[in-house]
């Protein structure tokens, strides 16, 4: 589970769980909780991609940005950062045994 820390808005954490390229689970920590449920709920399956082409660029009130556009940055870290950890279990790199 990777936890994303959204800024300028009003959710506090996004918590993301990724299946390779695919959303497998999100849950947001505060902000308007009928509407993020929704879109937790509408995101699980679609890749980082699709995500990003739907919300990317979403803004909330006067805001220049909004839970789900800050859904896209934090999906789009936990991809890079599981990239990077399997880029370095496949160059042979130390891991921690879970």
């Amino acid at each position: 589970m990777h936890t994303f820390t959204p800024r300028g808005v009003c959710s506090r954490a996004i918590h993301l769980e990724l299946d390779g390229e695919r959303v497998a689970h999100v849950d947001f920590v505060g902000g308007c909780d009928g509407n993020l449920k929704a879109i937790s709920k509408l995101v699980e399956g679609m890749t980082v991609d699709e995500v990003a082409a739907a919300l990317e660029g979403n803004t909330c009130g006067r805001r220049a940005t909004s839970c789900a556009d800050q859904l896209v940055r934090g999906l789009r870290e936990a991809r890079a950062k599981e990239l990077a950890d399997e880029a370095g279990v496949e160059a042979g790199a130390p891991h921690e045994a879970v």
